[in-house]
Formats: C-alpha cells, sequence, structure tokens
C-alpha cells in the first residue's frame, strides 16, 4: 500500500489479488448478500485509491483495509435497510438440485442455514467481531485495531458473542425439534 500511495498503482491491482476473497467473505458473512458483498468489494478498493493518503503503514494494512470495508458496510446498511439475513436466488436454485448425495449435502446445508440464521439473530457487533476472528482469521490484536479498542475487550466480545451465538443457535435448532414432533 505505501508503493501505492508513492504513486505506483500497479501494486493496486497485487492487493486486489491477495485481498479481494478475504475482504469478500467478511462483507458476504456480514450481510448474506452476494452481489451486495462483490459491490462492496469494488467500493473499498476504490476508496483505497482515493484515501491512500491516510495509510500510514504504522499498522498492518488488513487493519487498515477492514476499517475502510467497515465504513463501506456502515454505508451500504444505511441505504439498504433490508434483512441482516437474505440469500441470493442463486444459491436457492443449487439446493434444489438433486444428486447421489443430496441428503448428505442437504443436512450439511441445513446446519449451515441454521448457523447463519443464528448469525444474523446476533447484533451486528457481535456479529462482526465473530466475523473478523472466525472467518477472516484476524487476530485479537489487530480486531483492536479495526474497532478502535483493546485487545482484552476484544476477547471479551468474541467471548460473549460466542455464547450469544451458541443460545441463539440451541434455540433455532430445539424450536425446529419441537416443531417436527
Amino acid at each position: 500500500m505505501l508503493q501505492v500511495k508513492a504513486g505506483n498503482m500497479d501494486a493496486m491491482s497485487l492487493l486486489f489479488e491477495r485481498h479481494n476473497r478475504p475482504l469478500f467473505g467478511f462483507l458476504f458473512h456480514m450481510t448474506n448478500q452476494r452481489e451486495a458483498s462483490e459491490d462492496m468489494v469494488q467500493t473499498v478498493f476504490y476508496r483505497m485509491l482515493k484515501y491512500r493518503h491516510t495509510f500510514t503503514g504504522d499498522g498492518e494494512f488488513r487493519s487498515w483495509m477492514y476499517h475502510l470495508a467497515r465504513n463501506v458496510l456502515v454505508d451500504h446498511s444505511k441505504q439498504n435497510k433490508r434483512s441482516a439475513h437474505q440469500y441470493d436466488l442463486a444459491d436457492i436454485a443449487e439446493k434444489i438440485g438433486g444428486g447421489p448425495a443430496a441428503d448428505e449435502r442437504i443436512q450439511k446445508e441445513q446446519e449451515l442455514d441454521a448457523l447463519y440464521g443464528a448469525m444474523g439473530k446476533l447484533s451486528e457487533e457481535n456479529r462482526e467481531v465473530l466475523v473478523l476472528s472466525r472467518f477472516q482469521e484476524l487476530k485479537y490484536e489487530e480486531i483492536a485495531r479495526v474497532l478502535n479498542t483493546t485487545e482484552g475487550a476484544i476477547k471479551v466480545r468474541v467471548h460473549r458473542a460466542m455464547n450469544e451465538l451458541r443460545k441463539i443457535y440451541l434455540t433455532l435448532e430445539n424450536g425446529k425439534t419441537a416443531y417436527k414432533l
């Protein structure tokens, strides 16, 4: 990023190659909207170029990138008041198709759907720390820089978020079991 800041725009393509997939994963886990996440990735990289002068090189690039991504996510949420847990039509079409291991695949997808359903019921703050720590595999220190807090506070927030997720997931699963009986 320091090279981009110095005017070497070819370095931006390398940054895109390295970071677009993890960035998409973060945004998708936060919104469950594939097309919107793809658009937001583009917006994040546009803002990297636009605000390259703000990157100092003191902290990690990933922390700065996720800080920009959080801002894009906030802007998206303000513009689009839809539910945090939606599915793309392409995902639904894939689930309908059959195959030799369809039952096993459906079981795994149902478990993932239950997990995403539980994630969708978390507060945005709790969902964010879980996505950054568990899906994006950022260290607590990096998350603390992104969220402008201490590493200890992040440890507590992740622990509490995991407990809340577990409770929501079990409640959803128990509700399904009670309904089936």
